[in-house]
């Protein structure tokens, strides 16, 4: 018999990190303990509005000057977030992080988001293709073949393809994810 506790879905097993909310006009975010101590390297700012270059303080060299640029694109047209950057953290490991989330205007014309981080390395480790052909599940089979669609379209350097095809990853994850829940 399994017990209560099989039966909860674990945020951590799935690879969230953290949360974050962000209120455009004033250029401030707000970050969930996770995702301030991952990606601004600090969770005593939890909950405290920040500025944009301390709440990405630990995204990777390499990654920051897009990674900023996304955002600033982002923040003035609103809609949908979906981008995958990678973090270093404080003992120089890097994490592949997937931001998702929306951005819209308030009753007022804010423009406010809110959004989840969640953490892809292992999909970025994994040594080999996996054997799409062994999985009979259709949505298992095009979530492989999509990550490797997303590894192809990021060396491209199209940022819009590659928008396009982390908001298709994230997209299969939360139906599988519904699937496997009792």
């Amino acid at each position: 018999m399994l017990s209560a506790m099989t039966n909860v879905f674990a945020p951590e097993a799935a690879g969230i990190v953290g949360t974050w909310n962000t209120d455009v006009a004033a250029g401030l975010s707000l970050l969930d303990e996770g995702a301030a101590a991952l990606l601004a390297g600090n969770p005593d700012i939890a909950g405290k509005p920040i500025p944009l270059d301390v709440a990405f303080a630990r995204i990777h060299p390499d990654d920051r000057e897009w990674v900023f640029a996304w955002v600033r694109h982002v923040r003035e047209i609103g809609g949908p977030v979906a981008a995958e950057f990678r973090v270093l953290t404080a003992s120089g490991e890097i994490r592949w992080i997937l931001n998702r989330g929306h951005l819209h205007r308030d009753a007022t014309g804010v423009m406010r988001g809110h959004g989840t981080y969640i953490d892809t390395t292992d999909a970025h480790r994994a040594l080999a293709p996996p054997d799409v052909e062994a999985d009979t599940d259709p949505l298992h089979q095009a979530a492989d073949h999509c990550m490797r669609a997303h590894a192809a379209i990021r060396r491209s350097g199209d940022t819009h393809l590659a928008l396009m095809v982390d908001m298709l990853l994230l997209e299969i994850g939360c139906v599988l994810a519904r699937r496997s829940r009792p």
